[in-house]
């Protein structure tokens, strides 16, 4: 069974906003009392949280889709639709959210930092919200927006201060469990460490963390071993401690071989250099050997043997045995000391940058776009933020909703765009992303305003076509039509008198 899970594949929707509400107000000797409808609620968003109380990702793996709720619709007597609650997810310190294809969208690093995943839908306004000098009594309302999608991947790196990096069985668990009161998993095999153990140790005043992550083989960084997997848990540590096995019985190992292979290991491997605490190449940080099993007679007459040259090439060496606990008080204060001065020469962290950017003076909120498609002709497609929010809002079955979508889009320009890009009526328009957009034939506006509109509430007269005669049609209809009745009289009276109307019964 699963227990420890580091990496996890998110699928968060927002809630959707309630739609706005038509209503107007009935009360008796109040026949004209106006609308009243209320606005629809927002949705609720997928917030990534930090939580202290948070170890793993585990809840993410068994259901990694999660939606927020959704805002109630409007009602009428100017009651608005309750907000959906935000759904706060929480996770470890230390998570990675990224995008499916690599990119870090956050990184959380400290109680209650916070990533929106995914945003709730706007509710719609009812036709209260709507009404206007002009138009006094809307009868729509807008439609309230859907909430965002979005897939993540969330990452955990541990915060450790001290991470133990060597090859399979090489003691890191037995030095985890000596020096801390972490229990991980031990056995005389290699790959018993499945998943990163942390331990806490107090060294005099000083207390730190350390994390024993599995064992590294050639070939990690490339995929070989559990390695890869865990090696993202050693970014965020500010002391490498190489624990060399002494004692291996394998006859082609021996520690100044196994360093190297782990220091090509920890060179190669490309972490996250944009996330605080990755900046440093791991290399670059403070290193410590520390020399293994020196309980059996061989391995100490062996690590007598390698400590000058490893000292020469600049490490800092402590022979140390978990099973009699030799050298490792020296250790814990040595690991105490650099991690106190890392500490130290840390960079305090500075205040978050405020990041204005006004919106150019040529921008319009949206583009058109000439598209030639072969065999289909030619089409214009329409992105921007309030073009599209708008298509999304509007209910095309009411005539009087899409009238107003009209008007919105003609005041912002869209007609004139569609002018000086060449379109003619007749032509298609597109708004919205490809695979999603509104189609529709343009027919220029000739006229805007509800201040034309005379027609029933939901009812728009542009869209139903409904053109006023001039007084020269009115009077060829009103000569045409005295003309027909002048030709019938005239007929009836041939008819009459050639006798087609002779009572038999009187014959």
């Amino acid at each position: 069974m699963v227990t420890f899970v580091d990496r996890v594949v998110l699928h968060a929707t927002g809630g959707d906003g309630g739609h706005g509400c038509a209503s107007i107000h009935r009360e008796k000797f109040k026949p004209l009392a106006g609308p009243d409808g209320g606005n629809g609620g927002n949705g609720g968003s997928v917030i990534i949280e930090v939580d202290p109380q948070v170890t793993t990702l585990l809840d993410y793996h068994h259901s990694p889709h999660r939606h927020a709720p959704s805002g109630t619709q409007g009602m009428g007597d100017h009651r608005s639709g309750s907000t959906g609650v935000d759904l706060v997810l929480g996770v470890p310190d230390g998570t990675v959210v990224k995008s499916p294809d690599g990119t870090v969208l956050a990184d959380l690093v400290g109680v209650g930092a916070h990533y929106v995943a995914a945003s709730g839908g706007r509710g719609g306004l009812g036709n209260a919200a709507l009404a206007s000098q002009r138009r006094k009594a809307p009868g729509f309302a807008l439609l309230g927006e859907p909430g965002t999608e979005q897939d993540i991947v969330l990452e955990l790196k541990t915060i450790a201060d001290v991470a133990l990096v060597g090859y399979p069985s090489a003691g890191k668990s037995s030095l985890v469990a000596a020096i801390s009161a972490a229990r991980p998993k031990i056995a005389d095999y290699p790959f018993t460490t499945l998943v990163p153990n942390l331990g806490v140790v107090q060294a005099g005043g000083a207390r730190y963390t350390v994390a024993d992550v599995p064992g590294l083989i050639p070939g990690a960084s490339e995929g070989r071993g559990l390695g890869l997997e865990f090696l993202r848990h050693i970014e965020r540590c500010a002391v490498l401690v190489h624990v060399l096995d002494c004692a291996t019985l394998e006859p082609d190992r021996d520690p100044l071989s196994d360093l190297e292979d782990i220091e090509a290991e920890l060179r190669t491997y490309a972490g996250d250099l944009t996330i605080e605490g990755g900046r440093v190449p791991l290399l670059d940080r403070p290193q410590i050997v520390v020399l293994n099993k020196i309980d059996v007679p061989e391995a100490r007459e062996l690590a007598e043997l390698v400590k000058p040259d490893l000292e020469a090439r600049g490490f800092r060496v402590f022979e140390v045995s978990t099973a009699s606990h030799e050298g490792l008080r020296l250790l814990t204060y040595a690991l105490g000391e650099i991690v106190d001065k890392a500490r130290r020469d840390a960079p305090a962290p500075e205040n978050t940058r405020v990041v204005l950017r006004p919106k150019a003076v040529d921008d319009a909120g949206f583009t058109v776009t000439r598209r030639e498609v072969e065999g289909q002709g030619v089409y214009y497609w329409v992105r921007g933020e309030k073009p599209e929010r708008w298509v999304r809002q509007t209910d095309f079955t009411n005539d009087e909703a899409v009238g107003y979508l009209a008007d919105r889009l003609a005041r912002l320009g869209v007609e004139e765009k569609l002018f000086a890009a060449g379109a003619v009526a007749g032509d298609e328009v597109r708004i919205g992303p490809e695979h999603n957009a509104v189609v529709f034939d343009w027919e220029p506006t000739l006229m805007t305003g509800s201040e034309f509109l005379g027609g029933p509430r939901g009812v728009d007269l542009r869209i139903e076509d409904r053109s006023r005669p001039t007084r020269g049609e009115k009077r060829q209809e009103y000569k045409e039509r005295m003309d027909a009745k002048t030709e019938a009289r005239e007929e009836l009276w041939t008819e009459r008198e050639a006798g087609v109307w002779t009572d038999a019964a009187k014959e």
